[in-house]
């Protein structure tokens, strides 16, 4: 078994001598304690050496990419192919691919040739003849320092570095901006009050007290440079007449000096402002034209990098900078956010505040395409951030005009949009749920009806000669009885008739309500 050690003075390729002993891997180190002991396990067969300091970072920078590089790729050709039956150890199983790809040797990664390998990086001073212990610390530091050096220059992850910065000094700026001035105005409005009403410009503010200082020196001094003709005769009419307190001339330095440093932060801000601008549209033109240089460095900044907000899909760069409501309404289970910081975009901030989550939902699908374009693509042209943020535009007007445009996609089919008609059914009143009758005696007057006509005809048969009063007694009493069941009626038939024979009293009881009818008709007998 051959062994490839890289080191920072070269490669060295190593012969193990004792094969056995590795398959103790608990063991192995002990074999390692002392040169001696090491110099029976590996031997060294051949170590090539760098000619400079650049060399040594290509090869370096090779292996750190798990690449082949051009020396090694000759040492393993010259060495490694005559033993070509021999397996070789590697330290990276990405490399060892490579060489059995390119130079169709078989090479071996496992936990014994990581212990190994550890075993030699012990001893390499007593493996390696002739390289002395000060000159390989030299040659690691040189070489570390220049692959460091190499990977902030040349890493991708690093090139938005300095827009992370300036974003994040940006926003300090304006925090300490707003202390300032507002310490400002607190501090003179002890001795000029109605100032800070009429000037409502911070620095337009800071200027005047600038050039003026005393309140009573407003009257004379010419701000027509700073101020419009109204505000100036407003602010010297406020100055004769002002309720503020007299403050001595050390007073007013103090005040004098913090306006200083008000202005100059402001002149500054301006600056970084500019530099911002100008790295944005350099680095991420799509994303600056999608969302602005200051959202899109916000967002770069809030992801890490470039890359690592290409990384994510547009559901998370919609809801970036918006964690912790997330967060609460997945917890409470309630409504989770729309929008984090891609809200203070200025598509989102002009549409109207039912199509704001949309608007920001289309915002973030074609930021996201953008931002992956200028992280991956070649190209440094803006043309798909404009064209994506026309399609924005677009979506916006069709949800503000509700119009009916055509479908994106291949074009072929038209949107056809039909009127949406609402088909409940209508319902009215029911006025026969208004009867407080029980459901059953209207099933049997309906059922009662022929047999009424029955008994009618075979009365008028029996009793034709007879046209008394009696007859129109005998039909109430049968009507107002049709309620009540057949069986009673069979038996009611029966006092009719001893009724018929009898003074004709029903006439009377005809008139009173059905239920004291009935009562009655029964107790009638008894009085008689």
């Amino acid at each position: 078994m051959l062994v490839l050690f890289e080191t920072a003075a070269g490669y060295a390729i190593f012969k193990v001598l004792n094969e056995k002993k590795l398959q103790e891997i608990d063991t192995l180190w002990k074999e390692f304690e002392t040169p001696e002991r090491a110099n029976k396990i590996v031997k060294l067969k051949h170590f090539e050496k760098f000619q400079d300091t650049t060399e040594a970072l290509a090869a370096s920078t090779a292996l750190v990419e798990g690449k082949l590089s051009k020396g090694l790729k000759k040492v393993l050709k010259k060495i490694v192919a005559k033993e070509a039956h021999e397996q070789l150890a590697v330290a990276d199983a990405k490399l060892g691919g490579v060489i059995k790809d390119k130079l169709n040797l078989s090479c071996i990664h496992s936990p014994m040739v990581a212990e190994l390998m550890r075993g030699i990086r012990n001893q390499v001073e007593g493996l390696i003849a002739g390289l002395p212990a000060r000159e390989m610390a030299a040659m690691s530091l040189g070489l570390a320092h220049s692959l460091s050096r190499y990977k902030l220059k040349f890493s991708p992850d690093k090139v938005d570095t300095m827009i992370v910065q300036a974003i994040s000094l940006l926003d300090d700026l304006d925090k300490e901006l707003n202390n300032y001035i507002m310490r400002c105005r607190e501090w003179y409005g002890w001795h000029f009050p109605e100032l800070g009403k009429i000037i409502t410009d911070n620095l337009v503010y800071c200027k005047c007290l600038r050039r003026v200082g005393d309140r009573r020196n407003f009257s004379t001094f010419d701000l027509s440079e700073l101020l419009p003709e109204d505000v100036e005769e407003e602010v010297k009419a406020a100055s004769e007449i002002s309720m503020g307190t007299e403050v001595s001339e050390e007073d007013i330095e103090n005040i004098l000096h913090l306006c200083d440093q008000v202005i100059e932060i402001s002149e500054y801000r301006a600056q970084l402002y500019d530099y911002l601008k100008n790295r944005m549209m350099a680095i991420a033109p799509n994303l600056t034209v999608m969302v602005g240089e200051l959202v899109g460095a916000r967002l770069i900044s809030h992801a890490g990098s470039l890359l690592n907000l290409a990384k994510h899909p547009a559901s998370t760069v919609q809801i970036l900078g918006a964690e912790k409501a997330l967060f609460r309404a997945l917890k409470t289970r309630k409504d989770t956010p729309k929008y984090g910081l891609i809200y203070h975009a200025s598509v989102v901030g002009q549409t109207t505040a039912k199509n704001k989550g949309k608007v920001s939902r289309t915002l973030a699908a074609k930021t996201a395409l953008a931002i992956r374009y200028d992280a991956l693509g070649d190209d440094i042209s803006a043309v798909v951030g404009v064209e994506n943020k026309a399609k924005v535009e677009a979506r916006l007007r069709y949800l503000e005009e509700k119009g009916i445009k055509r479908i994106s996609g291949t074009g072929k089919a038209l949107a056809r949009a039909e009127k949406y008609q609402h088909k409940s059914e209508v319902r009215t009143y029911d006025p026969s749920g208004d009867s407080t009758l029980p459901i059953k005696c209207k099933i049997e007057e309906e059922v009662e009806v022929k047999p009424e006509t029955t008994l009618k005809k075979k009365k008028k048969k029996r009793h034709q000669t007879e046209f008394t009063a009696e007859e129109p007694a005998e039909e109430l009493v049968v009507e107002e009885e049709e309620v009540e069941p057949v069986k009673k009626k069979r038996k009611k038939e029966k006092k009719l008739k001893v009724e018929e024979e009898e003074e004709p009293s029903t006439s009377t009881a005809a008139e009173m309500p059905k239920k004291k009818k009935k009562v009655k008709v029964k107790i009638e007998p008894e009085d008689d």
